[in-house]
């Protein structure tokens, strides 16, 4: 049993294991050739946050949920190719042989398997019941370590290997009597470093021990002098971390050595080894808590244990430090400009480690800028918010906003957090503001400040220290009382008026997403109520006296009916209908929302049966909504089956209207700020493939109006106004707004 057990150790430890002697030849011409392939383009990491559960030679394994189940995923580092492993949970041996298992812990999986995931590669299964064991670390393609429980209670260490589908184990002699809490290193140099614990009285003693996994024998003892998170060992050192203190300790003369980085009881270090280089950071999310706690921050720094050198590798890590083969570590973390990913940590041709990104998700390290989310113009006496969005939450923001013509201005340090109740800053999506009752109260411009161009700038400071400073600036226009062409909740984003084929009216908030360029959905829907089929048309009409949109909607008899709609930036408050009058059953289209005016207030249009164009000047008053109707086009509209008012589009002076005909064309008419319109313009073709157009108001934040449109089959784009009446619109960007939603038959 002896003899056997070594050779199968010595066959195959082998070259997986084992790390290349000094002075060795080099690495055959397929390992340099994969290398150099990993090292020109990083393949992209699966998910965002996730941690790896393994790393070998050829690629690395983590976790991932499938179709509601928690699965297993290795990715090859030479093409990015992904290989589904039916497996909740996993380990590593730092080479490309995994363990994998059923239970909730590796330890709970009685009966495992050992994947060598290299080409041509196979599988070992074990289980572990008959021998009364428990898994402790994989060493091989077929050998574990394992946790055996005797007969009498006790529990010893045994090297498990599996020869032709039977089990042959071996006890690892030298291992203290009472050792347990085992824990094993992956595999470097045919040993690895087994942690456990002896029981003292009351108390328990840690210890370490190297393991020789050809001879099953331990070969030395070391007792460090705190208890151990995480360690790590090479063929001269040992290294440890507990809290935030790191140690390391010289194999051959048992010096030990400790930094203390004062961390908070919270906060804890990575470590890692490389020959004598030790490697430490402080275990920082990129994205942080929630918290917006400040704590050390210490990049994931090498230090030569020789020489105390030191060598900056990444601005952050996220996770523990994994052994690779061929005498390298891999880590979750970041630096600017690399982004964020997983990192081979090796040791270049002088002899000092480097950091290389092998997989990437994408994620800037630093913090970026991705846009303001001002409504424009701004309404001062709104309850809406100035916002701005980041790469990320955890950031303090230096916030002044300047009123250019009095050179009045407001300034604030906003601390940026999600936990808890949140910060009163913060509105989620890693987007920031304050509203101007904020601003009102907390800076010389006070309540009656004046409308006009106003200036901001900010200057964010990450808040766990990953990355530089962040700068940004720009402006924006105040108003009061501005109406709100689309927005019924008054929260700075259009809203979607939608009926389905039971007769319920659902509000649905929509927000811009700045990285797809496309409008999509806010949060979840809110209904109405029901019986929204007794009217025919329901068009969203702008804010009747400033704010908040209202919306009209036609009853099958021909009475127009208004719902006076009340926001305070949370929610929308829909007053008890309103009439406004009967006839309306004698037009064919309508639309509203845009001022065609000039003077500030929203318009409505109508198209009659005999194809005249009627405009219905807003007054302002929800009494009384709509001035005395007005022919502005005399016959020839009834050639077209939807007109929509869509807002300054064209860069002209008031409102426009676009207009689509029977065979699908779309016409442009500008207006001339006087309710009448210069002659049509063709925008193109196509768009009968729309049952509805809505002009949702500046959904972009750009100053100019944008479209949404919806067709058969929950298909929705949107448009975004350019302010050229040659070319209004940008190329079309699909919408995910409505897909998960039902089939809507009236949208507005």
């Amino acid at each position: 049993m002896s003899i056997a057990i070594t050779t199968v150790l010595a066959a195959t430890l082998g070259a997986g294991v084992l790390s290349v002697p000094a002075g060795a030849a080099p690495l055959p011409a397929t390992v340099t050739a994969e290398a150099a392939e990993a090292a020109a383009a990083p393949i992209p990491y699966p998910g965002t946050r996730e941690l790896p559960v393994a790393v070998g030679k050829s690629g690395f394994l983590t976790s991932a949920k499938v179709d509601g189940e928690r699965v297993l995923q290795w990715t090859r580092f030479a093409d990015g190719s992904v290989t589904t492993i039916d497996a909740p949970v996993g380990d590593s041996t730092g080479t490309d042989v995994i363990m994998t298992g059923r239970g909730s812990t590796p330890a709970r999986s009685l009966v495992l398997q050992l994947r060598d995931m290299a080409p041509g590669g196979g599988t070992v299964t074990m289980d572990l019941r008959p021998l009364n064991a428990t898994y402790v670390r994989a060493v091989s393609k077929d050998t574990i370590l394992a946790r055996v429980t005797k007969t009498d209670g006790s529990v010893e260490l045994h090297l498990v290997t599996s020869t032709g589908g039977a089990l042959a184990q071996r006890p690892v002699e030298g291992l203290p009597t009472g050792a347990d809490y085992l824990a094993a290193t992956p595999a470097r140099d045919g040993s690895v470093l087994l942690s456990y614990f002896l029981q003292e009285g009351t108390s328990w003693k840690h210890e370490l021990a190297m393991v020789d996994l050809a001879a099953a024998k331990v070969i030395s003892v070391h007792r460090p002098t705190s208890s151990a998170d995480q360690n790590t060992f090479s063929a001269t050192h040992l290294v440890w971390a507990n809290g935030g203190k790191v140690y390391s300790q010289n194999r051959a003369t048992g010096a030990e050595t400790m930094t203390d980085f004062r961390l908070d009881e919270d906060e804890g270090m990575v470590v890692g080894l490389l020959d004598s280089w030790q490697m430490y950071g402080t275990w920082t999310s990129l994205e942080g808590d929630g918290t917006g706690n400040v704590g050390t921050q210490v990049p994931f720094t090498a230090k030569s244990l020789t020489s105390g050198q030191t060598v900056k590798l990444l601005d952050y890590v996220y996770g523990s430090a994994m052994p690779g083969a061929d005498n390298t570590l891999y880590v979750r973390g970041g630096s600017v400009g690399h982004g964020d990913g997983l990192y081979r940590i090796s040791l270049g041709a002088d002899g000092k480690p480097v950091a290389q990104a092998v997989a990437v998700t994408g994620k800037p390290v630093e913090l970026q800028y991705l846009g303001a989310q001002i409504p424009q113009p701004f309404d001062m006496s709104s309850p809406m918010a100035l916002k701005w969005k980041l790469s990320r939450e955890n950031a303090d923001v230096d916030l002044r906003i300047t009123h250019r013509a009095t050179g009045r201005s407001f300034s604030k340090t906003l601390h940026l957090y999600s936990e808890s109740a949140g910060s009163p800053y913060y509105y989620g999506d890693n987007v920031f503001g304050v509203n101007w009752a904020d601003i009102a109260a907390g800076s010389q411009m006070g309540k009656d400040a004046a409308a006009g161009t106003y200036d901001w700038s900010f200057t964010a400071h990450p808040q766990n220290g990953v990355g530089p400073d962040l700068e940004a600036s720009g402006s924006f226009t105040a108003a009061k009382s501005v109406s709100s062409p689309h927005d019924l909740d008054w929260n700075g984003t259009p809203d979607l008026l939608a009926r389905d084929a039971a007769g319920g009216l659902w509000r649905l908030d929509s927000q811009y997403d700045n990285a797809k360029k496309t409008l999509v959905r806010g949060y979840s829907p809110l209904k109405v109520g029901p019986g929204w089929q007794i009217y025919d048309r329901i068009e969203t009409i702008g804010g009747v006296g400033g704010g908040a949109a209202d919306f009209v909607a036609r009853d099958k008899s021909g009475v127009l009916w208004l719902y006076d709609v009340t926001g305070n930036g949370y929610g929308a408050k829909i007053a008890a209908r309103r009439q406004v009058g009967g006839g309306w059953n004698t037009y064919t289209q309508m639309s509203g929302g845009g001022d065609l005016t000039g003077d500030g207030r929203p318009d409505l249009v109508a198209v009659d049966k005999a194809g005249a164009l009627w405009l219905y000047k807003g007054t302002g008053n929800v009494a009384a909504p709509f001035a005395a109707r007005k022919k502005i086009g005399t016959g020839g509209w009834g050639i077209y089956n939807q007109i929509t008012a869509t807002g300054n589009i064209g860069g002209a002076t008031a409102g426009d209207l676009v207009a689509r005909d029977k065979d699908g064309v779309l016409w442009l008419y500008l207006g001339k700020g006087d309710g009448t319109f210069t002659a049509r313009k063709q925008i193109g073709g196509g768009w009968n493939a729309y049952t509805d157009t809505i002009g949702i108001g500046d959904a972009n934040y750009d100053g100019r109006p944008d479209l949404f449109a919806y067709g058969p089959n929950k298909t929705a784009y949107f448009y975004a106004g350019t302010g050229d009446d040659g070319k209004p619109f940008a190329t079309r960007v699909t919408s995910p707004a409505l897909t998960d939603q039902p089939t809507y038959n009236h949208i507005s």
